[in-house]
């Protein structure tokens, strides 16, 4: 008997767990709950303002996780934090089916800022020990949707500005910086990937980077 007992938790335990599949996106119903985002993101997804991200042509599962973690408080944004409360998540894949279908603007690189943008880009600072930024958003900046790794092509250079200096604010823990960015790393309280690499890269390089992937495309 106690034999018999051992076997069926033992077969149990080797069972798969069965896991829920991710939900779809209604890229229809999407449009319609995106309404609430068109005073800051533009009705298709390409913002106006350069503080405002461009949304239009983002992976989904990156723009899910976003607003999941909005909705959770694990990253911080005073009007997105609101705004993503209210969201169930048959929500979030609704709106991120949506964007993620529009076509993205492009916008311009500095003259000045090309060549280290460019380099920083494509083959990283070795001697910082700064990766290049195409290994996980790809050579043209389109991102790598399936790893959830975002698309950062034409993006606005302000918010890519904002963005990068909050990770490296998180990374160095910089307990003066106006705002920290925390939400990239699988466990709380360790450095993510983003906040690794921002925390080597010096203003100017920032701002070179902001300005060549506002032009990549």
């Amino acid at each position: 008997m106690i034999k018999s007992i051992l076997a069926v938790v033992m077969v149990a335990g080797l069972a798969p767990v069965a896991m829920s599949a991710p939900l779809v996106g209604d890229a229809t119903a999407g449009q319609a709950k995106a309404a609430m985002c068109a005073a800051c993101h533009g009705a298709d997804g390409n913002s106006l303002a350069p503080t405002f991200p461009r949304l239009a042509g983002q992976g989904e599962r990156y723009i899910v996780k976003q607003l999941s973690d909005f909705k959770a408080g694990r990253r911080q944004n005073a009007i997105m934090n609101g705004m993503a409360a209210g969201l169930t998540d048959q929500d979030m894949a609704n709106v991120a089916a949506y964007f993620s279908s529009q076509k993205t603007g492009v916008g311009y690189t500095k003259p000045e800022l090309l060549d280290r943008g460019q380099r920083l880009w494509r083959g990283g600072n070795i001697a910082a020990g700064v990766q290049a930024c195409a290994s996980c958003h790809g050579p043209s900046g389109k991102g790598m949707p399936a790893a959830g790794f975002p698309r950062l092509a034409g993006q606005q250079s302000d918010y890519v500005v904002a963005q990068l200096t909050a990770f490296r604010a998180a990374g160095r823990k910089d307990l003066n910086a106006p705002a920290y960015r925390r939400n990239d790393s699988d466990h709380p309280g360790d450095p993510g990937p983003m906040q690794t690499l921002a925390s080597r890269l010096s203003d100017e390089d920032i701002q070179a980077l902001a300005s060549f992937v506002q032009g990549l495309h």
